[in-house]
C-alpha cells in the first residue's frame, strides 16, 4: 500500500457577524481546507505553510499559528488501482485578511460561519476537524495571540 502524506492549516477571522473559516473548492460538492503533499525531506509545519502560500496567496507573516492545536486525519482511498493510506495533519491559524487568491487547482473560495462551512464539506472527518477547531478557538479565545 502506498503511504502519502500531507498537511494543510484550517484558517479563521473574526467578522461582526462570527468567527468564518475558509475553504477553498474544487468543483462539484468538494470544498477542503488548504492542503497539500509533504516534498521529499520536507516537515509538515513548513509544508502547511507552502500549500497556504500557493493557494490562497496568504503569507506565514498573515497568520496568526495556534500552536495548541493539531488534529490528524487517516484514511485509505484508490487511486489508479491501487490503494494509498493517507495521513493528513491539520494547523489552525487566524488571519486578518479576507482576501484570497486562488490556484489554478481551485475554483473558488468562501469565508463560511461554522454552521455554513460544516454544510459544505461532505465528509465527516473534515466536519470533525472544523469542529475540534472551532471549539479551541472558543476555549482558548481569552489567551493573547503571538
Amino acid at each position: 500500500m502506498v503511504k502519502e502524506i500531507s498537511a494543510g492549516i484550517i484558517i479563521y477571522r473574526k467578522t461582526s457577524e462570527g468567527i468564518k473559516f475558509l475553504l477553498l473548492y474544487h468543483g462539484g460538492r468538494y470544498w477542503n481546507f488548504p492542503k497539500g503533499k509533504l516534498d521529499q525531506g520536507e516537515k509538515s509545519f513548513r509544508a502547511a505553510l507552502r500549500e497556504v502560500k500557493e493557494e490562497t496567496g496568504l503569507s506565514s507573516n498573515e497568520l496568526r499559528l495556534k500552536e495548541w492545536f493539531k488534529v490528524y486525519d487517516r484514511f485509505t482511498f484508490t487511486k489508479n488501482k491501487e490503494k494509498v493510506f493517507k495521513i493528513v495533519m491539520y494547523y489552525l491559524a487566524e488571519t486578518d485578511n479576507p482576501i484570497i487568491k486562488i490556484s489554478s487547482e481551485h475554483h473558488g473560495y468562501g469565508w463560511f460561519l461554522l454552521r455554513d462551512a460544516l454544510r459544505m464539506l461532505m465528509y465527516p472527518n473534515l466536519k470533525s476537524n472544523l469542529k475540534k477547531a472551532y471549539d479551541n478557538i472558543i476555549r482558548k479565545k481569552s489567551v493573547p495571540s503571538r
